[in-house]
């Protein structure tokens, strides 16, 4: 029984929560948006799954907002960026450094540049089959450097 519970464990960790293809982005990393209801611009400095949907980290003036692509307009604007791309994209399947967290494979589910540096979003708690009482958080940004890209 337990080697059924690790195997559906590695399994979980590992099957895209969008399916079998992933959805297109509306917008890329860095590319400028507008805010349709009030034509605030911003560029974009993230995106996660979440919620059956990509949600967009849209930078503006120092301050963060999360938006689903219903709320954007991208203008096909890039920032003009010195900064190195990252090193992952959404998708790719990556092994975490640290030690303790079970199966070691996961799935990069966001990227988010958070001080001029990229994180990646992973799951790092699998879903309990009973609901604890108190609510942890299964995701976590974790930097590039606690991430090796596995070869498929």
């Amino acid at each position: 029984m337990t080697e059924q519970i690790t195997d559906l464990e590695r399994c979980w960790y590992l099957s895209p929560p969008w399916g079998n293809q992933i959805p297109r982005l509306e917008v890329s990393l860095l590319e400028k948006v507008y805010f349709k209801d009030n034509r605030t611009s911003g560029y974009c400095c993230g995106v996660q799954w979440y919620g059956n949907c990509w949600n967009y980290v849209i930078e503006i003036k120092d301050d963060f907002l999360y938006t689903t692509k219903h709320q954007i307009i991208g203008t096909g604007q890039i920032q003009p960026n010195t900064l190195t791309k990252p090193s992952f994209v959404l998708g790719d399947r990556v092994m975490l450094r640290f030690p303790n967290h079970g199966t070691n494979q996961r799935l990069i589910l966001g990227i988010e540049l958070i001080e001029k540096s990229w994180f990646y979003l992973v799951e790092l708690i699998s879903p309990a089959f009973v609901r604890a009482s108190t609510t942890t958080n299964r995701f976590s940004l974790v930097r590039e450097e606690d991430l090796v890209k596995v070869n498929v």
